[in-house]
């Protein structure tokens, strides 16, 4: 390895960890074995060859000292050329170990990083709606990205690093003091000039590239936002494409400025290590010539002397900074940690039963619920703020109590924040209750297991969520199995089986980042067709018309007759008009029932249920009467319109 190549092996070293002093424990490091284990084995191939790598590395500069030798006295050409075959057999030796050894050495690396990503992604996927509300999406992924990364080079670069340089220095060290432990000690002496630079050049670097990356993630975090399709309407529908550009010019020259000075910074610290390493070359011929000329020396250990410099420098250089390493490592691993010892607040419980055949019931049994806190389902440093918010705990349901019996539909009204989703979203159990039961098919939710619940249940939101893929793939969310002819079939019974039929590539059209490339009603029905596809046998509506236009409403309102037909269903509405029809209609307030009934007996109640009705419909009552219905409202009593 030239002096060259060290002084670009310790700069990057020194740029790339971090700098990061958090303390670790005995379990973290047991944490770190655990994930080991299962490479134990290679793990072990792998420090062998390590040593076996060092060992090779020594032995070929004492070899070309012995050549010199042989030549300045004059011995047979077959020993010279003996010589230079075990060098030439002990070259491709090292290259046949190097490329076992890198081998090996990309089998543990991928093979952790799959482990440590995989441990994350399933543990992130058992975490509560909150955490996802409160967590930045790039901070997380960062997580499964650069901070496992970090920690996989724990056990490839930064192992083997240790392992075969602490060998070869030790053996070139012990090599050049049998040679001649003047010029030993004289070339240590320029050591401190060679390593010191390498760790406050580095630290140097290493903030210059953290500042870089702070801009570039400012520009990433502001390209990922403007360019999203609601992003980029926001910015022409406000007139701001200039003042957008403007801001990001900005922050692109500071990177600009930023990598000019890594540059030059850069360019001057190996020319310096270079330097310093050319330096201590013409020390070793100088010096060596001299004692070889005084015959207290052989040119051959004088040759070997100099090719021994750089298996003494750069190890000793490497292992200057190792201590960074390893606590950039143990730092990197630390960050994974964080995220799997949150704590899943829904778990599944042992011994946990399916859901019971037949029709399913819904109860909710004097719920009370509150959403839990930030330091329960959050990390500061994935909400990137210095410390998490403490409000919370503070109960948004208190003593919600009511039954749908298998087949019926029951409708949920009320102000906006008065508690409607979160009944809504108890019941696939995304949260738990603080207290009372919820129950389908008389069960408590938390007695039963997850996939029986998945399956049973259904919803649909208001945002109607579809991911950027394929039609085709978006339905097959719900079963995978799924058959075309069963896609086709949802698609007719959702009213959008002759959209997709027009579209060029049909099933398999991309739908875009959220689904943007359709319209609000063609989303929705889209979402529809999924539930068709799941067949739950309990459907939950989360106002899954609020903000579709009359036409899109109405073409959904009929895919939505679909999707209700024969299920039990939680409904929650925002227009009055689609739960005339319900078998019961809870009027929810400050988390609260209160009022129940169905829309006549509501009406003429003449409490909030009438007076939202009102509201919506701008029709006052007269002397003290009920709002007469409106048009709309004057379907057939047995007419099931859902909202």
């Amino acid at each position: 390895m030239s002096m060259e190549v060290t002084a670009w092996n310790a700069l990057y070293n020194a740029m790339h960890a971090q700098q990061d002093t958090r303390p670790f424990s005995r379990a973290t490091l047991r944490r770190i074995f655990g994930f080991a284990r299962p490479h134990r084995r290679y793990l072990v191939a792998f420090v062998l060859l390590s040593v076996v790598t060092a060992v090779l590395a020594v032995a070929t500069p004492v070899l070309a000292g012995r050549v010199v030798d042989a030549i300045m006295d004059g011995s047979s050409q077959r020993y010279v050329v003996g010589l230079a075959v075990v060098i030439a057999v002990i070259a491709v030796a090292e290259a046949g170990v190097g490329l076992v050894q890198r081998w090996l050495s990309a089998s543990i690396g991928e093979g952790l990083i799959l482990d440590l990503r995989q441990a994350v992604f399933d543990h992130v996927q058992k975490m509560p709606v909150a955490f996802f509300t409160r967590t930045r999406t790039g901070a997380l992924v960062s997580r499964l990205n650069n901070d496992v990364i970090g920690a996989q080079r724990a056990f490839s670069d930064l192992l083997s690093g240790v392992v075969s340089n602490v060998v070869m220095l030790v053996l070139a060290l012990v090599v050049m003091l049998g040679i001649s432990w003047q010029i030993t000690l004289l070339s240590l002496v320029l050591l401190p000039v060679f390593v010191l630079p390498a760790r406050r050049m580095g630290g140097k670097l290493a903030r210059l590239e953290r500042e870089a990356a702070n801009h570039n993630a400012v520009m990433g975090t502001q390209m990922t936002e403007r360019f999203s399709a609601p992003g980029a309407t926001l910015v022409k529908l406000f007139s701001r494409p200039e003042r957008e550009s403007a801001e990001f010019a900005v922050r692109a020259r500071r990177v600009r400025d930023i990598g000019l000075r890594t540059a030059m910074v850069q360019w001057l610290f190996v020319t310096a290590l270079t330097l310093v390493g050319a330096l201590a070359l013409a020390l070793v011929y100088g010096l060596g010539g001299f004692y070889a000329l005084r015959d207290q020396l052989d040119a051959g250990a004088v040759v070997s002397m100099a090719l021994l410099l750089t298996r003494l420098y750069a190890p000793l250089t490497a292992l200057a900074s190792a201590r960074v390493e390893v606590m950039s490592a143990l730092v990197s691993f630390a960050r994974v940690f964080e995220v799997l010892d949150l704590t899943p607040l829904v778990q599944e419980k042992p011994g946990a039963r399916a859901v019971p055949d037949g029709p399913v019931s819904v109860e909710f049994d004097d719920v009370h619920f509150s959403y839990p806190a930030a330091d329960k389902v959050s990390l500061a440093s994935l909400e990137e703020v210095a410390m998490l918010d403490t409000r919370g705990g503070d109960e948004v349901l208190h003593g919600v109590s009511f039954t749908a019996a298998p087949g019926e539909m029951v409708a949920l009204v009320g102000s906006s924040g008065a508690g409607k989703s979160t009944i809504a979203q108890l019941l696939p159990r995304l949260y738990d209750v603080d207290s009372g039961a919820v129950r389908l098919g008389d069960v408590d939710v938390r007695d039963l297991t997850t996939a029986s619940m998945r399956a049973t249940l259904g919803m649909v939101t208001q945002d109607g969520h579809l991911f950027h893929e394929s039609i085709r793939e978006n339905l097959r969310i719900a079963r995978p199995e799924a058959t075309d002819d069963e896609l086709w079939d949802v698609l007719r019974r959702a009213r959008l089986d002759a959209l997709v039929a027009a579209l060029p590539d049909g099933l398999d059209t991309v739908v875009g980042e959220r689904g943007y490339r359709l319209s609000g009603g063609e989303r929705q029905r889209l979402t529809i067709a999924r539930l068709l596809l799941a067949r739950p046998r309990v459907v939950i509506l989360d106002e899954a018309t609020a903000h579709l236009d009359s036409t899109s409403e109405a073409a959904v309102q009929e895919a939505l007759g679909e999707a209700l037909e024969g299920r039990t269903a939680v409904v929650i509405a925002h227009r009055l008009s689609t739960i005339r029809s319900a078998d019961q209609i809870l009027v929810i307030e400050s988390g609260r029932v209160v009022e129940r009934g169905t829309h006549p007996e509501l009406l003429a109640a003449g409490g909030r249920y009438a007076q939202l009705y009102r509201t919506q419909f701008d029709q006052p009552a007269a002397d003290g009467q009920p709002a007469s219905r409106p048009a709309a409202d004057a379907a057939p009593a047995g007419e099931v319109v859902p909202g």
